[in-house]
């Protein structure tokens, strides 16, 4: 019988049972299907979404495992309702990451197979370290072994799989990407030395190359691969994705473009120079430098790009704050379009906000894209971290209560990512005091001061001492890196709670991004991007602080002003007069008078 709240549920049992038939052929016990793909990247083509077509479970992030007879699948609490909702009938258990009940992945496997069982893993899709790190766990704990399954049962197995995206890669304008390929290839070899490094990656070889693509939903990235020695680099992409144009550009920088096909042929080949392995490669790449490695002369290191990409450049950072100009109008001109839409009673729905939010950031110069896929959930659809309306979820927005917007554009020129979360009418007493808390958690960490040498972790509980001083916590992480008009998400540095030691330094963004989510109620975020700048140089060392880059006011009807300090409020009024001063030159007479009205100070 079919599931009527889960219409794909017996098509997964059906993908499951199907590959538990391929599992007892090769005296398999286990899989495990991560999210990922080849490049470790975190959104992916849908060639490599296994993950996803395996559970049904259509989250970013997430890792499944297939047992003879059980099935589970592990994700964070940005996805523990939506997660919930797509796992309903399809006999997959809902582990929920980081609670204390929720065991890991190894310990749920030691738990349900027996000594001398073997999970397998596909080694084009799991990293080496995390592959190593569950190797070391089932053997060591529970006398389980882990091994390679082949590839190609994934073709075998689903008949109608996405092939790989073939659009033509673009150069990144040397004005808008701001280093040149040729000093940037320059930058890297400095940092590795006399050694060759092979960079999988998709945003670490986009901005390398100032190579921008449209492989990845949102992510304006090139599915391919890169070698880079002393002497020269070698760049491995489908053919049919490099114009004349662009070859000849890679050419100009010493760059060599070989067929994708060919990377793991000839990757162990380039072995004049001692390779360096990022930890973070894949088990395919890293079991063909077996040789090197056993040799002595193929090391697994951290990439020293990342740490790059991480710090913006003058041309980058102005490009954010031009594009931040035009996202700001964007959503000026959204939000009182959806306004008037409810003041005039005409039906608006978590779909067709999105949609109008999409259609006014497309009319603006340089845009490419969305950043992601918008969050609009309205009423209890906010608790949802990380709900994307769909048909069948879509509702109509109701004059009351609140409705949380994430979105994002990427413009040629810088990536924007803003929370807003917007009352539609009455409030209840809960409502405001939730927004109130996340806005104070949201402005303390804004107005941080902090000295070289601090990470994120150190900074992160500024935005929840509010709620933990009420028992009220968030479990996604506070904020994270953005790309120049690359990766929305982009590291090393983030705001967390668990230990992240990459440094904030000069030149990166962030977001700040607080949030309470109360299921079956409503939810409430309100995010900012910011990039890190020079404060202060005292006795006690080099200080550091936050600007702003988002322009977009914040709402201030629901807040409730006897929780907020004069200095709290003092930081929202200059930050309104910084919004209404930088956007209202590029607005009509009646749009400046709305904002206006949203930017007064109280």
């Amino acid at each position: 019988m079919t599931n009527k709240n889960n219409p794909l549920a017996d098509e997964v049992r059906n993908r499951i049972g199907h590959l538990r038939e391929y599992m007892k052929r090769a005296d398999v016990q286990a899989v495990v299907v991560p999210s990922t793909d080849p490049h470790g990247s975190e959104y992916v083509p849908d060639h490599w979404k296994l993950r996803e077509w395996i559970s049904g479970f259509n989250g970013s992030a997430g890792t499944a495992v297939v047992t003879l007879n059980e099935a589970a699948l592990w994700t964070d609490s940005r996805y523990f309702l939506q997660a919930e909702e797509q796992l309903e009938g399809t006999g997959i258990l809902l582990m929920k990451e980081k609670l204390p009940d929720t065991p890991t992945l190894t310990d749920w496997l030691g738990s349900v197979l027996t000594k001398g069982d073997t999970a397998g893993i596909d080694p084009t899709v799991n990293s080496h370290d995390q592959a190593e790190a569950w190797a070391d766990e089932l053997m060591g704990k529970f006398g389980i072994g882990l091994t390679h399954i082949p590839t190609e049962w994934w073709d075998e197995l689903w008949p109608l799989r996405p092939s790989l995206p073939r659009e033509e890669a673009e150069i990144q304008p040397l004005p808008l990407a701001g280093e040149s390929c040729a000093d940037k290839l320059a930058r890297i070899r400095k940092a590795i030395g006399e050694k060759t490094l092979i960079v999988s990656a998709l945003d670490d070889i986009a901005w390398t190359l100032n190579l921008r693509g449209t492989d990845v939903h949102c992510n304006p990235v090139v599915v391919s691969y890169l070698i880079i020695t002393p002497d020269e680099a070698h760049f491995f992409a489908l053919p049919e994705k490099i114009s004349s144009s662009v070859e000849e550009y890679l050419r100009e920088n010493n760059v060599a473009v070989h067929p994708y096909a060919d990377f793991y042929r000839m990757v162990a080949t380039f072995d004049t120079y001692p390779l360096v392995l990022p930890t973070n490669s894949n088990v395919e790449i890293s079991t063909r430098c077996q040789r090197l490695t056993d040799e002595g002369r193929c090391t697994f290191a951290p990439s020293p790009i990342p740490a790059m990409k991480a710090i913006k450049n003058e041309a980058e950072t102005e490009g954010f704050r031009k594009a931040m100009v035009r996202d700001g109008i964007a959503l000026v001109r959204f939000l009182i379009w959806l306004e008037e839409k409810m003041e005039r009673g005409e039906e608006v729905t978590e779909l067709s906000a999105d949609r109008e939010l999409t259609r006014q950031r497309s009319t603006q110069a340089l845009f490419r894209d969305i950043s992601f896929d918008t969050i609009a959930g309205y009423g209890t659809h906010g608790a949802i971290v990380h709900y994307e309306p769909t048909p069948e979820s879509d509702i109509p927005l109701e004059p009351r209560g609140l409705l949380l917007l994430d979105s994002g554009a990427q413009y040629m020129d810088g990536t924007t990512d803003i929370t807003r979360t917007i009352p539609l009418g009455p409030l209840t007493d809960d409502e405001c005091r939730d927004y109130t808390l996340v806005l104070k958690g949201n402005i303390a960490l804004s107005r941080a001061h902090f000295p070289h040498g601090t990470c994120g972790t150190q900074l992160d509980v500024l935005a929840r001492q509010f709620m933990w001083a009420e028992g009220i916590n968030y479990l996604h992480g506070t904020g994270h890196g953005v790309g120049s008009y690359l990766n929305v998400h982009e590291g090393p540095h983030q705001f967390r709670m668990n230990h992240m030691p990459a440094l904030l330094l000069p030149g990166m963004t962030v977001t700040n991004e607080p949030g309470i989510y109360r299921p079956g109620r409503h939810g409430v975020r309100i995010e900012n991007m910011m990039l890190i700048v020079p404060d202060q140089e005292t006795e006690f060392g080099t200080y550091y602080k936050f600007d702003i880059l988002t322009l977009c006011p914040i709402d201030t009807r629901p807040i409730v002003r006897a929780l907020m300090t004069p200095d709290e409020l003092q930081w929202l009024n200059a930050y309104h007069q910084r919004v209404y001063d930088e956007l209202a030159p590029h607005l009509d007479e009646a749009e400046q008078k709305w904002l206006k009205g949203k930017t007064k100070e109280i």
